[in-house]
């Protein structure tokens, strides 16, 4: 079974890009000239992102360095002390709407830290996947479209992390 499953994961992006170029020649759309557009575009967006991905980088990074981070995680430890929650759930919490990079490194130390079966882990692995980037996420989507007013993007994203992480801390309480 598991090898089954291997040979269809290493099949499915050649028989994507099959599909495309066979469904482009169907609709009678010059396949290669689209993508060699679509590749001369490229550079572009890069340079008109990059600012919004260095702008969120330096304030990431200057947050930890500055020890913001350290007091903000165990002013949360302490507000959140009645819970029972180890302190590394809490990092965990605050480093992933920030930064992808950041809360996979803070991930991978845990887990070595406090073993793959510990409750740390857990819910940590279940916030990894229920909470999302979200200050990146905005750096890159909103820096690609030139969206300078944001209203209530940001707070509205912030609650649905809250949430996420929220739920991720309740179902593996609920199932550990």
């Amino acid at each position: 079974m598991i090898r089954q499953f291997s040979t269809i994961s290493l099949l499915i992006i050649p028989l994507f890009l099959l599909f495309t170029i066979l469904y482009g020649t169907f609709k009678k759309v010059r396949v290669y000239d689209s993508f060699v557009t679509g590749a001369k575009e490229g550079p572009g967006i890069v340079l008109n992102i990059f600012p919004y991905l260095l702008a969120i980088f330096v304030a990431i990074k200057g947050f930890q360095a500055s020890g913001a981070f350290d007091c903000l995680r165990n002013l949360f430890f302490g507000l959140f002390a009645f819970l029972d929650l180890p302190i590394e759930v809490i990092s965990m919490a605050i480093v992933k709407p920030l930064s992808g990079s950041a809360s996979t490194a803070l991930f991978t130390d845990i887990v070595k830290t406090t073993g793959p079966d510990s409750t740390a882990t857990r819910m940590t692995a279940v916030i990894m996947g229920s909470a999302e980037t979200t200050f990146y996420v905005l750096a890159v989507y909103l820096g690609a479209v030139s969206i300078r007013k944001t209203r209530y993007l940001v707070p509205v994203c912030l609650v649905a992390d809250f949430i996420g992480i929220v739920v991720a801390i309740l179902v593996v309480s609920w199932f550990f």
